[in-house]
Formats: structure tokens, C-alpha cells, sequence
């Protein structure tokens, strides 16, 4: 009998699949794509020997959160391949900004500003763990220690207005190109939490690229699934929650707009539940391009070529202006992009001398501009001659994004709009959550806290509030793959 059913395999419901599994219950998933993974899936394109990473390609949260720190991907064989410079930014200028493992080195090449990053990153480092995990928590309980709240609270409120505490250009770009993975209207107070976020990691346990794709953490999570008695079906749309009647449990990886579809006329959701969901704000669209290219990308500055991430943005003034354009629906020639070449951080990624390159620019919500020649042109702004070693192209507009996955409304990959109303009310104002007023039915998808990225995070939670409730278990279960720990 199944105790469980778990619809979608994104990151999320493979974590919810992992922590019901690993407590016990007989679990049964079903994804309606013919391939498990969601936003960590893999694939070749152009080339049978050269994988690309179909969403996300870069991974700071599956070596920092709290699920990920559990389950433990390296001791499964996941290798977190970590580039000795996890981001850079190049400037209008010619020159570049960017970011070193070690706050020292990274202080250094900022010259004045070096002091003022360093007070800025270093006590979050110190404290990387109790930071991660407020910021990568259901958002309604208290803090273990105050600490990280102490901390934060400060340097979000200071990095959340146009004025920078940074005096010089490099400085305030660096920052503010992390910000902008929030994907909305600069500066903001879920902006500032971000780039905090993920600044710090950069200097803690880092931004990592899984050896050989994205999809290799999603094959570890469904191994683990499976090796405690989980089913996986694929190709399997659940269009209705009749169907999965006599199931108790049942976590739904999907947004908003896909439970109100499920639901129904059988499952009826009180008026304003219903209303809730229905005004759940989503923000602006990302689209993706997908390279296949013979030499590495010939960066006028060479040390762009060096970094795991690179953010195509300009200036600080010239960011923020962007973005509040793209977030109020004005499409624009120069959109912020973010480009990876996973082979700088891992060669395996290489084949015949050709090599895949992953790029997204920030788009106005429900944009259907094939975003190739949008972001080659951008690249090319910093890498003349770009064009000349594309071998294959291939884009996916902000609508397709949604055809690709119906959670990225409008192609917001968020699954909502990251704003400080929709930091509480995500996607509803109740005390847990992960609940829906129908009996066993719970959200685990990035439409729920702590949001959008690889962190496993909302499944976790989700699956921990259903084990209390419904069986009476408070003690989370052991993930860890070792076997002195799981006998």
C-alpha cells in the first residue's frame, strides 16, 4: 500500500520522496515528463558526446543547506567541483570585477572597498551555517541562536536602498550582480537577503558545478528513493487529485495554479484559499540559450575566463535600471544574463574539442523573444569573436520555459515573485505553510519557503510537517548514506 504519493520531481519532491522514504512509508512519485529531475535535468542537444544542464547549471545551495548537508552528495559520488573563482563581472570599461574563494584575496583586488567587503562577508562566513539555515527556513519559527539574525539584519537593511555602503564601481557591481539573481526590481530587501545569501557561500562552501551535469544530484536522490522502497513513474500526469484517492499523504511539487487545477469540483478549497492562490504574484521571466561551441569564450578580459559564473550586467546604475525596465514589463536589448561554461571548472564537460555553454537572461514576465541572438549579442559586447566558434544554438523563451515546466508562470523560475509580502505569504499567509485545507494534501514546491533554488529545502520541510502530523514523528530521519547510520 502506498503511504505517500509524491507529484513532480523537481528537486523538491524528490527531497519530500527521500525524508518520507527514509522515515519509513512506502512512497510512490509520478512525473509527468518521461525524465525525473525538474529544474537538475541534463540532456544531450547537438552533440551525443556533450551534456547540458537544461535549468540550473551552478549549485551553492545543494553544498550548503540543510538537507543537502545531510544527505551528503559527496559521500554518494556526487563530486561538488568548486572553481577557484565562483564569480566575475566583467565592466563596460574593459576592466572586471571578481570574486575569490578567500576573503583576502578577494579584499586585495578591490583595493579601497577591499576593507569594507571584508567586514561585510567575513562574520557571515564565521557563521555560514546558522545563516544558511534562517534563510533557508520556513520563515515562522524563532532562530536557534540570534546570532545570524543579529548579523543579517543590518547588512540587508543597508544593501537594500540605492545607496551602497561601496565607494567604487567594482565593488558595487560585484554585489548587485548577485542581487540580481532575486530576477526583480533593485534594490529590495529580498535582493539584499540574496546577494548575502549567496556572497557569503562564495567564500564558504562556495558555488559548485556537479561532475558531469546537474542531473547527477537528481540521480542520487532517486537512487536513495528507490533503495527504501520507492516507486518512480514516469511520464505520468496526475491532472486530478481523484486519482490519487485512498493515498494519505499526498506533497505536490507544482505551483499555485496547478493545486487549483487539481483540486477541482471533488476537492473543493475555501473561497479565500481559493482567492489567495489566485492572486499569487508571479515576477519577471528568465530565457535560456543553450551553446555548443569549439574554443572557450575569447573574454577581452582574461579573468572572466577563469570564473564558474559570470554576470553580464554593466554597471551597478546600469543593472538596477534594467531590471525595475524588465520587472515593469519593458523588454530591452542589454538584459542582465548569466553565463556559465562548466567546462572552466570541469573538463569532463569537453568532448572533441567542443564544449556546451549555458546562458539566462532576465526577461519581461511572459516574453516570447527566442532569446539566442538577445543573448549572444550581449556575450559578444564582452567576448568578441563569440559568435565565430558557435557551433549549435538553441533557445527557450520565457513562455516556453512555462510549456517546459507549468510551475515557471510566465517563465518565472522563481515560481513566484520574490518579494518581502511573498517572503511571508508564500503562497498563502498560514502558520505552516506546507498545508492546504484539504486533508493529507500538502505544497512542497519553491511556492512555498524558503523559495526558488536547488536546496531540497521545501520538500524537507514539507515532508517533516506531514510526518508530525500524521504519524506522530518529530525526530527527522537519518539521510545520511553511511551505513553505520542507516542500520
Amino acid at each position: 500500500m502506498t503511504d505517500a504519493a509524491i507529484v513532480g520531481t523537481g528537486p523538491n519532491g524528490l527531497a519530500a520522496a527521500v525524508t518520507l522514504a527514509r522515515a519509513g512509508l512506502e512512497v510512490s512519485l509520478f512525473e509527468s515528463a518521461d525524465t525525473i529531475g525538474g529544474g537538475l535535468r541534463t540532456t544531450t542537444l547537438f552533440d551525443k558526446d556533450i551534456a547540458h544542464d537544461i535549468c540550473a547549471a551552478v549549485h551553492p545551495m545543494a553544498a550548503a543547506s540543510t538537507f543537502f548537508r545531510q544527505f551528503d552528495l559527496p559521500a554518494r559520488g556526487v563530486r561538488l567541483l568548486q572553481p577557484g573563482m565562483p564569480y566575475a563581472h566583467p565592466l563596460p570599461d574593459g576592466s572586471a570585477t571578481a570574486v575569490w574563494r578567500s576573503i583576502d584575496r578577494t579584499a586585495d583586488h578591490l583595493g579601497m572597498d577591499g576593507p569594507r567587503w571584508a567586514r561585510l562577508m567575513a562574520p557571515l562566513v564565521h557563521r555560514t551555517t546558522e545563516v544558511v539555515d534562517l534563510l533557508l527556513s520556513s520563515q515562522r519559527a524563532l532562530p536557534r541562536s540570534p546570532a545570524a539574525p543579529l548579523l543579517l539584519a543590518p547588512r540587508v537593511l543597508a544593501h537594500s536602498t540605492r545607496c551602497t555602503p561601496f565607494a567604487t564601481e567594482r565593488a558595487q557591481a560585484l554585489l548587485t550582480g548577485v542581487a540580481a539573481h532575486a530576477v526583480g526590481k533593485l534594490p529590495s530587501i529580498p535582493s539584499a537577503a540574496v546577494a548575502l545569501l549567496l556572497g557569503h557561500l562564495a567564500h564558504s562552501s562556495g558555488w559548485p558545478l556537479p561532475e558531469g551535469g546537474s542531473a547527477r544530484i537528481a540521480d542520487a536522490m532517486a537512487a536513495d528513493i528507490t533503495a527504501h522502497g520507492g516507486v518512480i513513474h514516469t511520464g505520468h500526469h496526475i491532472k486530478d487529485l481523484a486519482e490519487l484517492s485512498g493515498i494519505p499523504l499526498v506533497m505536490l511539487d507544482v505551483g499555485p495554479r496547478a493545486l487549483l487545477r487539481m483540486a477541482g469540483p471533488r476537492h473543493p478549497l475555501p473561497p479565500r484559499y481559493r482567492n489567495a492562490l489566485m492572486s499569487y504574484a508571479y515576477g519577471p521571466g528568465a530565457a535560456k540559450a543553450d551553446f555548443l561551441v569549439n574554443a572557450p569564450i575569447p573574454w577581452t578580459n582574461p579573468l572572466i575566463g577563469k570564473a564558474g559564473t559570470v554576470h553580464l550586467g554593466g554597471t551597478r546604475s546600469d543593472i538596477l535600471r534594467q531590471e525595475a525596465a524588465t520587472a515593469s514589463g519593458r523588454p530591452g536589448d542589454a538584459p542582465f544574463v548569466l553565463v556559465v561554461d562548466p567546462a572552466v571548472t570541469d573538463p569532463s564537460r569537453t568532448s572533441g574539442g567542443k564544449r556546451p555553454i549555458w546562458a539566462y537572461a532576465h526577461v519581461p514576465h511572459g516574453d516570447t523573444r527566442d532569446p539566442v541572438n538577445l543573448i549572444r549579442e550581449r556575450i559578444e559586447e564582452y567576448a568578441p569573436g563569440f559568435t565565430d566558434t558557435v557551433v549549435s544554438s538553441r533557445g527557450l523563451s520565457a513562455t516556453q520555459y512555462e510549456e517546459y515546466n507549468p510551475s515557471y508562470v510566465g517563465g518565472d523560475i522563481s515560481a513566484g515573485a520574490l518579494t518581502l509580502r511573498q517572503s511571508l505569504a508564500r503562497p498563502t499567509l498560514r502558520w505552516d505553510p506546507y498545508t492546504t485545507p484539504l486533508p493529507g494534501v500538502y505544497l512542497c514546491s519553491a511556492s512555498t519557503p524558503p523559495g526558488p533554488s536547488v536546496h531540497g529545502m521545501c520538500g524537507y520541510l514539507a515532508a517533516l510537517s506531514a510526518l508530525r502530523r500524521h504519524h506522530a514523528v518529530r525526530t527527522p530521519p537519518v539521510l545520511s548514506p553511511k551505513e553505520k547510520e542507516t542500520t
